[in-house]
C-alpha cells in the first residue's frame, strides 16, 4: 500500500480503510439538493487538504498529482461538510458546487449514461420464481 506522507489528525487516519494504491473513494454530494456530483479517490493528505482549506481535493489517479476542484476549470466544489462511512472505507463530500462537476461540462458525472434497472417495490417480492 502506498501512503504519502500527511498532516491528518492521525485519530482520522486511523479510521480510513485504503485500497493498495493507499486511496477510498470520495463521494461529491450538492449540499443542499442532495444530487450525487461525481466521485474521486482521496488519500491522506487530500482529505486533510479538503478538511482545512475548505475546497475539494482529490489524488489524480492518472497524473499523480494532488488537484483542487475547478483549479484550472474554474468548477468548484466548496466543502460544506464532510463525513465517514461506517467502515471507513469511503468519504462523503457535501459540497457547494459553481458550474458542471463533470469533466464532460455536465453537472453530475451520473446522468450521460443510465442502465436499465428494474425498480423495486416495497414490501412485493422481488423473484416470483421457486422458493429456495
Amino acid at each position: 500500500m502506498t501512503v504519502r506522507p500527511s498532516a491528518l489528525d492521525p485519530a482520522i487516519a486511523s479510521r480510513l480503510r485504503r485500497n493498495d494504491a493507499g486511496l477510498f473513494p470520495a463521494i461529491a454530494q450538492q449540499h443542499d439538493t442532495g444530487e450525487v456530483l461525481m466521485l474521486g479517490w482521496m488519500d491522506d493528505e487530500a482529505l486533510h487538504r479538503t478538511l482545512t482549506t475548505g475546497r475539494a481535493t482529490y489524488w489524480s489517479r492518472s497524473r499523480g498529482e494532488y488537484w483542487v476542484k475547478g483549479d484550472t476549470s474554474g468548477h468548484q466544489q466548496w466543502v460544506r461538510s464532510v463525513a465517514l462511512d461506517c467502515d471507513g472505507d469511503a468519504v462523503l463530500v457535501r459540497v457547494h458546487q459553481i458550474g458542471p462537476a463533470c469533466h464532460t461540462g455536465t453537472r453530475t458525472c451520473f446522468d450521460a449514461d443510465p442502465l436499465p434497472a428494474r425498480a423495486g417495490n416495497p414490501g412485493v417480492a422481488a423473484d416470483a420464481g421457486p422458493a429456495r
